[in-house]
């Protein structure tokens, strides 16, 4: 590892890389070779990307290459992973990732009109941040496709956290809300926090404390309008038809 790369990651970060292997090596089966360990180990790749992040704020060259040599891979391959999945980012994040769904029903519903909206506010475009990025108050911006909650639309997300039935006028508070150094809150979900300790949860690290873990993920995700048919099927009686099973038929000869 180069001078650079201790900098960047120090000894509790190379703690953390060597759990995430061990996670994924530990219940290999006795006798396993080394292929066969090194196979499973680089299933940690997702989370060790994400405990990059959580570092750097973004997937830099030298967290490519800390994530290559403790998988022992090739850097090409990380590569291939952390720009294939829009969830890696390769430019510094801000403090906030806001992400704004401008798929079809929300962007029907007012979803184009938000991003423009605070594209205009924040002066940024796609994937740019108002601001230093990581300093406190600074926002990335971000389009997002379908954020699978079409009965709220249109929604964003704020480091992942739902905020439905956003207008522009809110979504601009929002921001601005963000931008003071406030928190509001989601309309469902965990508390807020900022992207790079999201990013640290979503490599699978949390608090030992169980109070300050429950105050930090715990959070309701229903929704009126999504069990709202649950809630009139129960209410009439109705149920789903029972299936028969049918036998599947027989495959012809080759």
């Amino acid at each position: 590892m180069t001078t650079s790369e201790i900098e960047v990651f120090g000894p509790d970060v190379v703690e953390k890389a060597r759990a995430l292997v061990e996670r994924y090596t530990a219940d290999a089966r006795p006798g396993a070779d080394a292929q066969q360990r090194a196979m499973r180990a680089r299933s940690a790749l997702l989370p060790m990307l994400h405990l990059v992040q959580s570092v750097q704020g973004y997937v830099s060259q030298e967290g490519i290459d800390f994530c290559a040599e403790h998988l022992d891979i090739a850097a090409a391959e990380v590569s291939a992973v952390a720009t294939f999945y829009t969830m890696y980012k390769r430019r510094p994040c801000g403090e906030h990732l806001v992400s704004v769904c401008t798929n079809t029903l929300c962007a029907a519903l007012g979803g184009d009109a938000i991003y423009a909206k605070l594209s205009e506010h924040l002066g940024v475009g796609n994937e740019e941040t108002a601001g230093e990025p990581g300093e406190p108050g600074s926002v990335t911006l971000e389009h997002a496709e379908c954020l699978a909650a079409c009965d709220l639309a249109p929604v964003l997300q704020v480091n992942y956290e739902y905020y439905d039935n956003q207008t522009p006028e809110s979504a601009v508070e929002l921001v601005d809300a963000l931008r003071s150094g406030q928190k509001p809150a989601p309309s469902r979900g965990a508390p807020l926090t900022d992207f790079k300790s999201v990013e640290l949860q979503l490599a699978g690290f949390f608090p030992e404390d169980e109070e300050t873990y429950r105050s930090q993920v715990d959070g309701s995700s229903q929704a009126v309008e999504t069990l709202r048919g649950a809630a009139l099927a129960q209410e009439r009686g109705w149920t789903a038809p029972v299936m028969e099973d049918v036998p599947l038929p027989e495959a012809g000869s080759k």
